[in-house]
Order: C-alpha cells, then sequence, then structure tokens
C-alpha cells in the first residue's frame, strides 16, 4: 500500500502502542491524535473522566432511544383510542345500536359509550 494519510491511519489503528513504528509516521493529524491519547494514558484522572463521559453519552442515548419507544407506544394507544371512540361516535350516529352493543364492537365500557352519546346530544 503506498504512503499517505490512509495508510498513516492504518498504521495508528493497528500498532498506536508501538513507539518505534509510530515514530515513522509524518501525516501529522495522526501525530496530534497519537499526542492526544498519550496525554490521555498519562493522566488518571483524565481517563477517569473520559470514562465517565462516554457513559453518560450511552446512557443519554439509551434514555433517548426508550423515550422514542415510550412516544410511540403512547402514541399508538391514543390512536386505537382515538378509533375507538371515533368508531362509536359513528355508531351512535346510525342510531341501529344499543349502548351494550357499542361496547361490544368497539371494546369500550359502557360507561364510555353513554358519555359519547351524551356529548352527541349536545
Amino acid at each position: 500500500m503506498p504512503e499517505g494519510p490512509l495508510r498513516a491511519w492504518i498504521t495508528f489503528f493497528t500498532h498506536w502502542q508501538e513507539e518505534l513504528t509510530m515514530a515513522k509516521v509524518a501525516h501529522e493529524p495522526v501525530k496530534r491524535a497519537l499526542s492526544r491519547i498519550r496525554e490521555l494514558s498519562a493522566d488518571e484522572e483524565a481517563r477517569r473522566l473520559a470514562f465517565v463521559r462516554e457513559r453518560a453519552l450511552r446512557d443519554e442515548v439509551s434514555l433517548l432511544n426508550e423515550a422514542k419507544r415510550e412516544g410511540r407506544q403512547e402514541g399508538e394507544q391514543l390512536g386505537a383510542e382515538k378509533a375507538k371512540r371515533d368508531t362509536a361516535r359513528n355508531l351512535i350516529k346510525l342510531g341501529v345500536l344499543s349502548d351494550e352493543q357499542i361496547a361490544q364492537a368497539t371494546g369500550l365500557t359502557m360507561d364510555d359509550v353513554e358519555a359519547l352519546r351524551e356529548e352527541a346530544r349536545h
């Protein structure tokens, strides 16, 4: 493989702990990355802080993903509930079923159907 930035990064990722190999790398961004890794490795507190920061970021991503899942589930439940109520309202307007039959058909409670019927009267 020819020398160049890609080769320098490959060397960095595979040999970053080998002083003699890394001394031959001339690509400046790789040198800066190696220098930063050495700084972090030399400073126990910096390593601890980096670990805590990384863990906090992972936790934040997990919490956001969980919130999104819960939001989707809640949205689906609200949508299903709205669909039941809309169906019940339509059945009430047709006027051919009893409240008990509407409750059975939609999965709503009798109290819900009665409240919707009362709402329709107003």
